[in-house]
């Protein structure tokens, strides 16, 4: 397949393009712009930047991709962006680069989808098979693990880490760190248990996820503090990969304390 280039796009000369990229009418692509093989820009889309695109990956209409961050702290420092490949990028979705304040580069993992008016901020390390529903954000240095599921209107704070297979509900404010495999919901949001439906549809099975939910139990019970739990977890369950991958989440702390649950009320 040929590389196809509307008459109506602007491509800097020095932008770099990969075998078959399709790229539509009235795009922008810069000129530190890498697109991988057979990317295509549907329409009115721009790249600028220092921005690396994967391979087979879609842009849609009206996506601002790789533009300088929004963070006032950023002075024109050559930070990057850096998409993976087989991502679905939709209509008026923002992905900006790195800060001298964070690690110089964003990047995005391999087949994600990012629906309408989605936002990566700068700084972020976005995973493998994520799925940003529409009008979801990342605020600055957010870490995400893979197979994460941010519903519509989600926002998730500047510093906010969520482990891999974590679920968060629409039109949730999260400003605490998610378990991998944590589910969580509401206005501020709080732990309302594990992404039981996430984990079927990725193949856990039954054993394995009474286990996690055991572990669960456990870990957000009322017997100690949060410290002597994750170590009474960690002995209890240590030949449970799956469990493990929460307590090394646990005791690799951030800014954050981890999301926890609603306490009952007496």
């Amino acid at each position: 397949m040929s590389t196809q280039i509307h008459p109506t796009a602007v491509i800097d000369p020095k932008a770099q393009l990969g075998e078959g990229v399709v790229i539509g009418p009235y795009s922008v692509v810069g000129p530190n712009v890498s697109l991988g093989d057979r990317v295509e820009l549907k329409s009115h889309v721009v790249v600028d930047g220092r921005t690396q695109i994967g391979a087979e990956t879609i842009i849609y209409p009206f996506a601002s991709i790789g533009h300088a961050p929004q963070d006032l702290k950023y002075h024109g420092e050559e930070s990057e962006l850096i998409i993976g490949h087989k991502n679905t990028i939709r209509e008026h979705c923002t992905m900006n680069p790195g800060t001298e304040s964070g690690a110089m580069k964003t990047v995005v993992g391999n087949n994600g989808l990012f629906m309408m008016s989605t936002h990566v901020a700068h700084d972020c390390v976005v995973g493998d098979n994520v799925i940003m529903a529409n009008n979801a954000t990342l605020g600055g240095h957010v870490n995400v693990g893979n197979h994460v599921l941010i519903g519509g209107l989600a926002a998730v704070h500047q510093f906010v880490r969520i482990g891999s297979f974590a679920v968060i509900g629409g039109m949730s404010g999260v400003e605490s760190d998610v378990i991998p495999y944590g589910r969580v919901k509401g206005e501020r949001a709080f732990l309302a248990g594990l992404n039981i439906v996430g984990l079927e549809r990725n193949g856990f099975d039954k054993d394995q996820i009474r286990l996690l939910q055991r572990a669960f139990n456990e870990l957000f019970g009322e017997e100690g503090t949060m410290d002597q739990r994750i170590d009474m977890v960690a002995n209890d369950f240590s030949q449970a990969d799956a469990v493990m991958q929460i307590i090394s989440f646990a005791r690799n702390k951030g800014r954050f304390p981890l999301c926890a649950p609603q306490k009952k009320i007496a």
